[in-house]
């Protein structure tokens, strides 16, 4: 395992869309451990590959309840809204206000390219959303709420 750069807002590999896994091998496997690695050394919860410059469809998340790889994810169902505070480890130390879905389920691979089904309540919720966003090139800033609209309406 080794530990990897990770990409900031002003690099422009944050902002293309990446492509879905073919095949997955040993190359797929270090990616998943390295990425696992460098997230816990930046205290982060979740990094998605082009966060590391690689643009394949691969997060791995870790919200304390243990490691989550996912390969090619898909949101398939979403439910509800939160309305919290997000950061992300491509944009250190700042913050905005961004409305997700309270419950999301997502279908991926594992590591052994087996179909799985991940569901998510809260911050994992949260989490997933937001890492699945950067495979699509979209950042939390993309969508974040300005304060005054999140006061005024209620929302937080």
């Amino acid at each position: 395992m080794a530990k990897r750069t990770i990409r900031l807002s002003t690099d422009e590999i944050l902002r293309k869309k990446c492509k879905p896994v073919q095949e997955i091998n040993e190359n797929t496997w270090t990616l998943l451990e390295d990425m696992a690695e460098t997230m816990y050394d930046a205290n982060g919860v979740g990094l998605a590959a082009p966060q590391v410059g690689i643009l394949k469809r691969i997060v791995v998340i870790d919200i304390g309840e243990g490691l989550v790889e996912l390969i090619n994810p898909v949101i398939v169902e979403a439910k509800g809204s939160q309305v919290d505070y997000e950061g992300c480890l491509s944009i250190p130390g700042q913050s905005a206000i961004v409305d997700r879905p309270e419950y999301v389920k997502v279908e991926g691979l594992n590591r052994h390219g087996e179909k799985i089904i991940v569901e998510g309540e809260e911050l994992m919720a949260v989490a997933l959303c937001h890492e699945i966003d950067h495979l699509d090139g979209i950042l939390y800033i993309d969508k974040a709420i300005p304060e005054e609209e999140v006061v005024q309406g209620g929302k937080a």
